[in-house]
Protein backbone atom coordinates (compact mmCIF):
# COMPACT_ATOMS: atom_id res chain seq x y z
CA UNK A 1 0.00 0.00 0.00
CA UNK A 2 1.11 3.49 -0.61
CA UNK A 3 0.27 6.91 0.45
CA UNK A 4 0.94 10.45 -1.47
CA UNK A 5 0.16 8.82 -4.64
CA UNK A 6 3.43 7.48 -5.25
CA UNK A 7 4.15 3.94 -6.73
CA UNK A 8 6.47 2.95 -4.00
CA UNK A 9 5.46 0.23 -1.69
CA UNK A 10 6.06 1.56 2.02
CA UNK A 11 7.08 -0.28 5.28
CA UNK A 12 4.45 -2.05 7.00
CA UNK A 13 5.56 0.02 10.41
CA UNK A 14 4.07 2.77 8.82
CA UNK A 15 0.79 1.23 8.77
CA UNK A 16 -0.12 -2.56 8.06
CA UNK A 17 -0.87 -5.97 9.87
CA UNK A 18 1.96 -8.97 10.24
CA UNK A 19 0.77 -9.97 7.16
CA UNK A 20 1.45 -6.77 5.22
CA UNK A 21 4.66 -6.89 6.96
CA UNK A 22 5.77 -10.03 5.31
CA UNK A 23 4.25 -9.16 2.11
CA UNK A 24 6.23 -5.93 2.02
CA UNK A 25 10.18 -7.78 3.06
CA UNK A 26 9.12 -10.19 -0.20
CA UNK A 27 7.99 -7.45 -2.61
CA UNK A 28 11.52 -5.77 -0.87
CA UNK A 29 14.15 -7.98 -0.60
CA UNK A 30 12.83 -10.81 -3.52
CA UNK A 31 14.05 -14.23 -2.79
CA UNK A 32 17.60 -15.08 -5.29
CA UNK A 33 17.06 -17.81 -7.55
CA UNK A 34 19.50 -20.02 -8.35
CA UNK A 35 20.65 -20.38 -4.70
CA UNK A 36 20.49 -23.64 -2.47
CA UNK A 37 20.37 -27.10 -4.02
CA UNK A 38 19.86 -26.20 -7.81
CA UNK A 39 22.70 -24.17 -7.60
CA UNK A 40 24.68 -26.85 -5.31
CA UNK A 41 24.28 -29.19 -8.18
CA UNK A 42 25.33 -27.07 -10.91
CA UNK A 43 28.98 -27.38 -9.37
CA UNK A 44 28.92 -30.93 -9.93
CA UNK A 45 28.97 -33.64 -13.19
CA UNK A 46 27.07 -36.62 -12.95
CA UNK A 47 28.08 -39.84 -15.20
CA UNK A 48 30.49 -38.90 -17.13
CA UNK A 49 31.32 -40.78 -20.52
CA UNK A 50 34.23 -38.77 -21.79
CA UNK A 51 36.08 -39.56 -25.53
CA UNK A 52 39.08 -37.55 -26.85
CA UNK A 53 41.28 -37.87 -29.50
CA UNK A 54 45.36 -36.91 -29.49
CA UNK A 55 46.10 -34.57 -31.81
CA UNK A 56 48.47 -37.01 -33.61
CA UNK A 57 49.24 -38.91 -36.71
CA UNK A 58 47.16 -42.48 -36.80
CA UNK A 59 47.26 -44.99 -39.62
CA UNK A 60 45.48 -47.87 -40.84
CA UNK A 61 46.17 -51.70 -40.47
CA UNK A 62 44.95 -54.68 -40.92
CA UNK A 63 41.44 -55.32 -38.82
CA UNK A 64 42.64 -57.71 -35.62
CA UNK A 65 39.85 -60.52 -36.56
CA UNK A 66 38.38 -62.12 -39.26
CA UNK A 67 34.45 -60.58 -37.68
CA UNK A 68 35.85 -57.47 -37.78
CA UNK A 69 36.66 -57.80 -41.56
CA UNK A 70 32.92 -59.09 -42.09
CA UNK A 71 31.75 -56.48 -40.42
CA UNK A 72 33.55 -53.41 -42.02
CA UNK A 73 35.57 -52.12 -39.56
CA UNK A 74 38.47 -49.95 -39.60
CA UNK A 75 41.46 -50.08 -37.08
CA UNK A 76 44.29 -47.54 -36.67
CA UNK A 77 47.44 -47.30 -34.72
CA UNK A 78 48.54 -44.00 -33.62
CA UNK A 79 51.64 -42.24 -33.50
CA UNK A 80 51.68 -41.73 -29.60
CA UNK A 81 54.17 -43.00 -27.35
CA UNK A 82 51.76 -45.48 -24.11
CA UNK A 83 54.77 -45.15 -21.59
CA UNK A 84 54.48 -41.51 -21.65
CA UNK A 85 50.98 -40.97 -22.23
CA UNK A 86 50.41 -43.21 -19.40
CA UNK A 87 52.50 -40.78 -17.15
CA UNK A 88 50.91 -37.74 -17.96
CA UNK A 89 47.36 -39.14 -17.49
CA UNK A 90 48.73 -40.43 -14.26
CA UNK A 91 49.60 -36.64 -13.06
CA UNK A 92 46.54 -35.29 -14.58
CA UNK A 93 44.90 -37.76 -12.04
CA UNK A 94 46.98 -36.12 -9.45
CA UNK A 95 46.51 -32.72 -10.13
CA UNK A 96 42.80 -33.19 -10.43
CA UNK A 97 42.76 -34.67 -6.58
CA UNK A 98 42.65 -37.82 -7.44
CA UNK A 99 44.65 -40.32 -4.47
CA UNK A 100 44.57 -43.82 -5.50
CA UNK A 101 45.50 -45.48 -8.44
CA UNK A 102 43.84 -48.94 -8.02
CA UNK A 103 44.70 -50.68 -11.34
CA UNK A 104 46.83 -50.76 -14.47
CA UNK A 105 46.61 -53.16 -16.86
CA UNK A 106 47.85 -53.17 -20.40
CA UNK A 107 46.82 -55.50 -23.23
CA UNK A 108 44.27 -57.05 -20.94
CA UNK A 109 47.13 -57.90 -18.14
CA UNK A 110 46.98 -56.93 -14.93
CA UNK A 111 50.67 -55.04 -13.68
CA UNK A 112 49.74 -53.25 -10.66
CA UNK A 113 46.84 -54.10 -8.31
CA UNK A 114 46.34 -51.71 -5.02
CA UNK A 115 42.65 -50.89 -4.43
CA UNK A 116 43.63 -50.87 -0.80
CA UNK A 117 46.12 -47.98 -0.67
CA UNK A 118 44.66 -44.75 -0.31
CA UNK A 119 47.28 -42.68 -1.46
CA UNK A 120 49.68 -43.97 -3.58
CA UNK A 121 48.97 -42.56 -6.86
CA UNK A 122 52.07 -40.56 -6.51
CA UNK A 123 54.09 -42.84 -5.40
CA UNK A 124 52.84 -44.75 -8.74
CA UNK A 125 53.95 -42.29 -11.26
CA UNK A 126 57.76 -42.28 -9.50
CA UNK A 127 57.85 -46.44 -9.66
CA UNK A 128 56.05 -46.28 -13.09
CA UNK A 129 59.33 -47.44 -14.89
CA UNK A 130 59.93 -50.87 -12.57
CA UNK A 131 56.37 -51.17 -15.26
CA UNK A 132 58.22 -49.07 -18.57
CA UNK A 133 58.80 -52.85 -20.42
CA UNK A 134 55.32 -53.87 -20.28
CA UNK A 135 54.04 -50.76 -20.79
CA UNK A 136 56.15 -49.60 -23.93
CA UNK A 137 55.36 -52.80 -25.87
CA UNK A 138 51.60 -52.52 -25.18
CA UNK A 139 48.97 -51.45 -27.11
CA UNK A 140 46.34 -51.06 -24.88
CA UNK A 141 46.22 -49.56 -21.63
CA UNK A 142 43.64 -49.19 -18.57
CA UNK A 143 43.85 -47.23 -15.39
CA UNK A 144 41.33 -47.32 -12.45
CA UNK A 145 41.68 -44.47 -10.00
CA UNK A 146 39.87 -43.28 -7.02
CA UNK A 147 38.78 -40.24 -5.68
CA UNK A 148 37.46 -39.55 -2.11
CA UNK A 149 35.60 -36.60 -2.57
CA UNK A 150 31.45 -35.94 -1.71
CA UNK A 151 31.17 -39.07 -3.21
CA UNK A 152 33.98 -41.85 -3.64
CA UNK A 153 34.21 -41.80 -7.54
CA UNK A 154 36.44 -45.03 -9.56
CA UNK A 155 37.61 -42.96 -12.95
CA UNK A 156 38.37 -46.44 -15.39
CA UNK A 157 40.55 -44.55 -18.02
CA UNK A 158 41.36 -46.46 -21.21
CA UNK A 159 44.35 -45.23 -23.59
CA UNK A 160 43.92 -46.87 -27.20
CA UNK A 161 47.19 -46.95 -29.41
CA UNK A 162 45.55 -49.50 -31.43
CA UNK A 163 41.24 -49.08 -31.84
CA UNK A 164 38.25 -49.32 -34.27
CA UNK A 165 36.98 -46.40 -36.04
CA UNK A 166 34.42 -46.42 -33.73
CA UNK A 167 36.55 -46.03 -30.29
CA UNK A 168 38.61 -42.74 -29.47
CA UNK A 169 42.65 -42.41 -28.03
CA UNK A 170 40.89 -41.79 -24.49
CA UNK A 171 37.56 -43.34 -23.18
CA UNK A 172 36.99 -42.37 -19.48
CA UNK A 173 33.99 -44.02 -17.44
CA UNK A 174 33.19 -42.02 -14.16
CA UNK A 175 29.02 -43.09 -12.35
CA UNK A 176 28.86 -40.90 -9.72
CA UNK A 177 28.91 -37.51 -9.59
CA UNK A 178 32.49 -35.32 -8.93
CA UNK A 179 33.33 -31.44 -8.82
CA UNK A 180 33.58 -29.94 -12.24
CA UNK A 181 36.89 -28.74 -10.78
CA UNK A 182 37.95 -31.92 -11.16
CA UNK A 183 37.21 -32.62 -14.37
CA UNK A 184 38.63 -29.56 -15.77
CA UNK A 185 41.23 -29.45 -14.22
CA UNK A 186 42.32 -32.80 -15.53
CA UNK A 187 41.52 -32.14 -19.12
CA UNK A 188 43.02 -28.70 -18.77
CA UNK A 189 46.49 -30.81 -17.97
CA UNK A 190 45.81 -33.34 -20.67
CA UNK A 191 45.40 -30.25 -23.13
CA UNK A 192 48.30 -28.43 -22.10
CA UNK A 193 50.23 -31.62 -22.23
CA UNK A 194 49.60 -34.05 -24.83
CA UNK A 195 47.13 -32.05 -27.06
CA UNK A 196 43.62 -32.66 -28.00
CA UNK A 197 41.87 -32.96 -31.75
CA UNK A 198 39.62 -30.30 -32.10
CA UNK A 199 35.96 -30.98 -32.86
Amino acid sequence: MARYGSGFREPPWVMGSPKEVMDWVDASHPPKKGHGKEEYEKKFLKNLNIKFDFDVEKKEIEPPSFISKIFGQKYFEEDFELYETTELILRGLAKAKFKNTAKIIVDGKIIYNHPEIKTDLRDTIEKLNDFSEQIKTGKNLEIDAILADVEKAKAEIKIFKIHSDKQHSVEIQINVKIKKEIYYTFLNYIKENIGLKEG
